[in-house]
């Protein structure tokens, strides 16, 4: 092992394969980069796999070398599991370090861990950066969307190495300082949310013509294949094609169909729902992701009730209508993801750059889309509308949401899920109803519990009652 001492210009910790990618990324934009794993043989054969880049890498056996070999202030990279392998990490690197160092974490850490962290280190002298990091590790090693939070100070000390190795649309990084503290993870937390609305709603088209349209996954593969050569092009629908078009060599069959259908999930759609449920943001297609992810693992559950009710009825739905169904299921699931981050915005005092948001997600990130670049600039025309009202995404609706309802029908009458779809759906028909029917819910809550409600014809009263059960 290297023991030199100040030759690194940064240092990264975890050499799993996201921080693998990223140390090399980062070595290859010319930053000597010190790196240290908990097993000694992971760092070396990373090293050893490193190839020409291996010049610019500086292992180190131990956490003691591995702070001596940094250049002061150090800047620390993190790339360990959320939760407590973060604070057990930092609190084994204090003691080495000086005041005015910066520590990164850039895993899928809770927002408000980030948060609590970044307040117990300045409190030390030291500077703390949230930094949410999206495209896994084809990202990481060729240039990611990166969300960042923490002091002006902190990431000034990281901007020059962020800048290189971030994804770049038309010249411009895909990264961005979005706030104090945490607002840098929360920003990744709601991307997670609205990816996995995204990938659900793909996966529900996929199933409506598997098992409603009997097509073969190549034939699936060969529609997607065209889709993401028009509205929605996208790196979900682009991989889509893909993993539906690879053949098992092996079996001699698509590798899709021998996949067990039963997803995994670490944690960060569910942080999100639980955050809109919190702040009373509706948030219903991410909701119906995460459900659909939890009873995807219920395998045996599916197929007893397979046994009892029977199975679908075949569809009768063009590539037209399913098209055009999920560039409407897509864009309402970034319409919700961005009313969540306005309203985590200002109930967090983060001034949120929603428009730069979407402008860092336009590439790198796992749910870059084509229709970023167009959020982008009606965000920025009318930052504090509904994006759903926005004309360019107003129009879409309109022409889009009828193929939507027609999908979700024929779904709904052949009996095929499509928890996402038709949540998106309801939430949009919501939006277009002046009056409700909460009316109702108010009458049965005074009823039963003396809750109290407003009446439309006297304004400014409030906690009235009504005469229930008197005629």
């Amino acid at each position: 092992m290297d023991d030199r001492r100040d030759t690194a210009e940064i240092g990264l910790i975890g050499l799993g394969t996201m921080g693998a990618n990223l140390a090399l990324n980062i070595a290859e934009t010319g930053h000597r980069i010190a790196v240290f794993n908990r097993t000694q043989s992971r760092t070396r054969a990373f090293v050893d796999g490193a190839g020409d880049l291996s010049a610019m890498i500086v292992p180190t056996p131990d956490l003691v070398s591995f702070v001596a070999a940094i250049a002061r202030p150090r800047r620390i990279i993190l790339m360990v599991p959320a939760g407590k392998p973060v604070d057990d990490q930092i609190a084994a690197l204090l003691p080495h370090l000086d005041a005015g160092d910066v520590i990164v974490d850039a895993g899928n850490s809770d927002w408000q861990d980030t948060g609590r962290r970044a307040r117990a280190l300045a409190a030390q002298g030291f500077d703390f950066l949230g930094l949410g990091v999206s495209g896994g590790a084809e990202g990481a090693r060729n240039g990611p969307s990166m969300m960042a939070g923490g002091t002006d100070r902190a990431y000034a000390a990281l901007d020059p190495v962020l800048r290189l190795i971030a994804a770049r649309f038309h010249r411009t990084p895909c990264v961005a300082h979005l706030g104090p503290e945490g607002a840098g993870h929360y920003v990744k937390m709601v991307h997670n949310g609205i990816e996995y609305a995204d990938m659900q709603m793909i996966a529900e088209i996929y199933g409506l013509m598997r098992d409603g349209m009997d097509r073969t996954a190549p034939q699936i593969a060969t529609s997607f294949a065209r889709w993401n050569e028009g509205p929605l092009a996208s790196y979900l629908v682009e991989i889509t094609a893909e993993v539906a078009d690879t053949m098992d060599p092996e079996a001699e069959k698509p590798l899709l169909d021998l996949i067990r259908d039963s997803a995994g999930q670490k944690g960060t759609g569910r942080w999100t729902v639980i955050d809109a449920q919190r702040r009373a943001a509706p948030l219903p297609a991410v909701e119906a992701a995460v459900t659909a992810r939890v009873l995807s693992g219920d395998n045996d559950l599916r197929h007893r009730g397979a046994g009892i009710f029977g199975k679908a009825d075949p569809l009768d739905l063009s590539d037209a209508d399913l098209e055009s169904a999920l560039i409407a299921g897509k864009i309402i699931a970034y319409v919700q993801g961005f009313s969540l981050l306005a309203k985590a915005s200002t109930e967090e005092d983060w001034s949120l750059p929603l428009p730069r948001i979407a402008e860092i997600w336009r590439a790198g990130c796992i749910i870059r889309s084509a229709m970023l670049d167009d959020m982008a600039r009606a965000l920025a025309e009318a930052p504090e509308a509904q994006l759903a009202f926005a004309p360019a995404f107003a129009d879409r609706l309109r022409a889009h949401v009828p193929a939507l309802r027609r999908v979700v029908a024929a779904a709904s009458l052949a009996g095929l899920p499509v928890p996402a779809l038709a949540s998106g759906l309801s939430w949009f028909d919501t939006l277009r109803q002046p009056r409700g029917t909460a009316n109702l819910i108010q009458g049965l809550r005074d009823r039963f519990g003396a809750h109290g409600f407003e009446r439309i014809d006297r304004p400014g009263e409030t906690d009235l009652h009504g005469p229930w059960g008197t005629g």
